[in-house]
């Protein structure tokens, strides 16, 4: 199928992309958190295993659910679940509430994430899918780079850093609101079903691009978790000043994203992919080896350009590889996000037992690896 887009639809759907993008906030909220309430690199490494937990257990449920009410009404369930985790942090502010704040922020984009990209196809057109999929990384990198800018702004100006919240509750709601109002008719895909996802993983090829998800996201979250505190540890930087390192990624990120979709027009996408990860290994040798901060955020910003596209490049390629089952990819790779709750609470055992810096050779490791998976899916396409 290959509809001409439609701008009124595509709107709403992208700034759904922004909403994808809160989850992001948990990295810099991390260090805030441990900070409040004197905790361990292992206990405060929790918070983001509890947000990204739930792409591992709530992704198949997430498809079911797609497929019994549709997509756009399941982005609308997303954004409900979301709206409600925005207001926990005001009610209560004691770290189980916190938990389960971040928890449902988990199921709510879960919800989103599985839903929204098949959404995205069905507005866009098919022969569109992949640069419109860069195009909403491009949307949710603008708002992964203003989280920690906006957290900074309200521990420093309006002095607490939990005033974000009501803002995201805002955003939240507005995008409920505005795709209330979309139209948009809905290709019917393959019910999704526990033995079909597990067949997908049959597939030798469908199981390396998973775990590009797994592993790619697990990187992000591991490295967003530790960078604020391996600033301040590094070059004594106070916390708010470190989160810029963050925020600084994701710009880098957002502009990679940008200039990817321009790149991937003309560069074979598993070509691009390895030389982008050999230069993020390159930019977090340089970020381990430097203790001049004008350095550390300059590598950091090299690693938010090298990284901006491994995930559009993965769930494109696993669409394109089965559109007929669009629904049971979408649920299978998003599963994937759960990588973002495997390498924080490893990181924070061994930032107990070593320090921050020890800690980063799991994301060293991570790079290792998606290098070597790169290269073979570029030798076997």
């Amino acid at each position: 199928m290959n509809r001409k887009p439609d701008l009124a639809g595509l709107l709403p759907v992208l700034f759904s992309f922004f909403v994808m993008g809160f989850v992001d906030v948990v990295g810099v909220a991390t260090s805030y958190v441990k900070a409040d309430f004197a905790l361990s690199d292992r206990i405060a490494n929790l918070l983001p295993m509890m947000v990204f937990l739930w792409f591992a257990v709530g992704s198949l449920p997430a498809g079911m659910l797609m497929g019994r009410i549709g997509r756009r009404r399941t982005v609308m369930v997303s954004a409900a679940v979301t709206f409600v985790a925005m207001l926990l942090p005001l009610v209560g502010y004691t770290f189980p509430v916190v938990l389960t704040a971040f928890a449902l922020l988990g199921i709510g984009n879960t919800l989103l994430q599985v839903s929204l990209n098949p959404l995205l196809a069905d507005v866009a057109g098919q022969s569109r899918t992949t640069s419109m999929l860069t195009l909403g990384q491009f949307v949710k990198a603008i708002c992964s780079m203003a989280g920690p800018v906006l957290v900074g702004t309200a521990a420093g100006a309006w002095g607490d850093w939990r005033l974000v919240f009501p803002l995201y509750a805002a955003v939240t709601l507005l995008s409920w609101l505005w795709m209330s109002r979309l139209k948009v008719e809905e290709t019917r895909s393959e019910a999704v079903g526990i033995r079909g996802v597990g067949a997908l993983l049959a597939d030798g090829r469908m199981l390396m691009l998973l775990s590009v998800i797994v592993v790619s996201v697990g990187f992000e979250i591991g490295l967003m978790t530790a960078v604020p505190k391996y600033l301040s540890a590094c070059c004594s930087l106070p916390l708010d000043r470190a989160a810029v390192g963050c925020s600084l990624y994701y710009m880098a990120r957002t502009a990679g994203a940008f200039g990817g979709a321009m790149i991937l027009a003309r560069v074979s996408p598993h070509r691009f992919l390895t030389g982008t990860v050999a230069l993020a290994l390159g930019a977090l040798g340089l970020f381990m080896a430097a203790s001049d901060a004008t350095v550390l955020f300059a590598a950091l910003f090299v690693l938010g350009l090298c990284c901006a596209n491994v995930f559009a490049i993965a769930f494109s390629a696993a669409l394109g590889a089965l559109p007929g089952r669009a629904d049971e990819v979408s649920a299978l790779m998003i599963m994937g996000v759960a990588g973002g709750a495997l390498l924080p609470p490893v990181m924070g055992v061994v930032a107990d037992m070593s320090g921050q810096w020890a800690s980063l050779f799991v994301p060293v490791g991570a790079l290792l690896y998606l290098f070597a998976v790169s290269l073979r899916l570029k030798n076997n396409k």
